[in-house]
């Protein structure tokens, strides 16, 4: 089953801390309405990792989905690339 007319969003993980729930910084750039000059906006978003595989720094896909708990609305859909650890960096 396709799920239809669901929001999707990219973003970089910022926590891991709490369980099966990843913390997601999502930026917008928009020009100033009045001004012209770009703009940056972050909103952080609570998903749902049933896995508990994203680490902070790894850029992840998010969608909408129904009601998880008071602020959860969102799952990780998939990792889009992984942070750079301190093993790889050797």
């Amino acid at each position: 089953m396709r799920i239809h007319n669901r929001k999707v969003l990219k973003g970089v993980v910022k926590s891991n801390k709490m369980t099966k729930t990843i913390t997601v910084d999502v930026v917008r750039r928009f020009a100033h309405p009045k001004y012209g000059k770009f703009i940056e906006s972050t909103k952080r978003y609570m998903a749902h990792d049933v896995n508990e595989e994203a680490l902070p720094g790894d850029t992840v896909v998010i969608a909408e989905t129904r009601p998880l708990s008071k602020n959860k609305r969102w799952r990780l859909t998939e990792i889009v690339t992984r942070a750079p650890t301190k093993e790889s960096a050797r």
